[in-house]
């Protein structure tokens, strides 16, 4: 079997957890079929792996017009594949036509919703309106659509009401333990300031309004003054946001100690010796199909807060691998709290819990890394993912 893999986002080009999940599926599924991956950007040196730009002519053009371009640019080289599968907006244009121009099946995987991220009006303008529409018709001609969580499946459905539900199958993200693992580097620590010894929050994830960033932000300020707040965030969606983050840092490092701000994205060695210092990880989402970032740091040992919405309850075992903060949402698409000051007061009150007890965080930890490793490994997610292929092509 031959696949045809499109994806905006590959290595060494990441910047979120969809390029994590293909990079990992590709690699898992090539141990038993042919993938060929083309993908946005610079040129990549690993065989069968193809990448495009944007059309000269398009490059003065609105983001979404260059996305689009590039998606034909990826369509004119498809040829003699069996399947194509496409991942996010970016790449869904690209898949509904090769299945089109070829009459072969086009599967798409689901890591976020075009309809359930309407601040991306800031991002792209009407730019916002080209990709919800692309968005629609693809899931809605596609012949399998992955859920990378029960939580977006039932979002899909929600969004787009005409897809037949038997067509949306649930296959989950996955972790590499053996890359994953608890990493010791004090010296590391000491060079960006965070002491191993006083108990720790820690945020990794990028300025963007999904990841509830500037709700953490605000329940810092609730915190012992004895923990640090850690936060490794960067690649900000719009200056709006980043302006948001940067004034809220500054006073929290007016008031408290310990305020550690990382924006480069670090090596994952590096990231994984922040994570398994620890006290607690957040995931303070109010979008998230599942999280891998909730994953690594699981793999890394770290007990992991997060909001109870999306996919994070599938993944964080509450009261097992770490703890689920409660919250009621505005059904308009943006994921905003009912009540924002009940939801950072609930946050700040988990955090507090979980941080004043580092023993009970260590247990959480330990079970968490063990559930990342028993139950959602690559090579379980390849399997599955192969067999809808066989399903889609027999």
């Amino acid at each position: 079997m031959r696949v045809e893999m499109i994806t905006k986002e590959y290595p060494p080009e990441i910047y979120g957890g969809a390029g994590v999940h293909v990079a990992e599926l590709v690699a898992a599924l090539r141990q038993n079929i042919d993938v060929q991956v083309r993908a946005f950007g610079a040129p990549r040196e690993e065989p069968e792996t193809a990448a495009y730009t944007t059309p000269l002519g398009l490059t003065s053009a609105n983001a979404a017009l260059q996305t689009l371009g590039t998606d034909l640019e990826i369509v004119a080289a498809i040829s003699d594949a069996d399947l194509v599968h496409s991942h996010t907006w970016y790449a869904n244009f690209a898949g509904h036509l090769a299945s089109q121009l070829h009459g072969i099946p086009h599967v798409l995987t689901a890591h976020s919703l075009e309809p359930l991220r309407p601040w991306k009006a800031e991002q792209l303008g009407g730019g916002y309106a080209v990709s919800s529409g692309i968005e629609k018709l693809a899931y809605e001609n596609a012949a399998a659509v992955i859920a990378v969580s029960a939580g977006m499946r039932a979002d899909i459905l929600r969004s787009y009401p005409s897809v037949d539900p038997s067509r949306v199958r649930v296959i989950h993200n996955g972790i590499d333990v053996d890359r994953w693992h608890p990493v010791q580097n004090p010296a590391f620590l000491e060079s960006v300031g965070m002491d191993p010894d006083r108990p720790s929050v820690v945020f990794v994830g990028r300025i963007t309004r999904q990841k509830g960033l500037p709700y953490l932000l605000q329940a810092a300020r609730l915190l012992p003054p004895e923990v640090q707040l850690i936060f490794c965030a960067g690649a900000p969606d719009t200056p709006e946001i980043m302006a948001e983050v940067q004034e809220g840092v500054r006073l929290l490092q007016q008031t408290r100690e310990g305020v550690v701000w990382i924006e480069r994205m670090l090596p994952r060695d590096e990231l994984s010796a922040i994570l398994t210092a620890a006290t607690t990880f957040v995931c303070p989402s109010v979008y998230a199909p599942l999280g891998i970032v909730n994953l690594e740091a699981m793999a890394c040992g770290a007990a992991v807060v997060g909001t109870a919405t999306g996919g994070i309850p599938e993944v964080v075992d509450d009261g097992v691998t770490g703890r689920l903060v409660p919250i009621d949402q505005v059904q308009d698409g943006t994921g905003t709290p009912v009540d924002p000051e009940q939801y950072v007061s609930d946050l700040a009150r988990v955090l507090t819990e979980v941080t004043s007890d580092p023993g009970r965080a260590r247990e959480y930890g330990e079970a968490g890394r063990e559930r990342a490793r028993a139950e959602f490994s690559w090579g379980a997610i390849a399997d599955t993912t192969r067999a809808l292929y066989a399903e889609l092509t027999d």
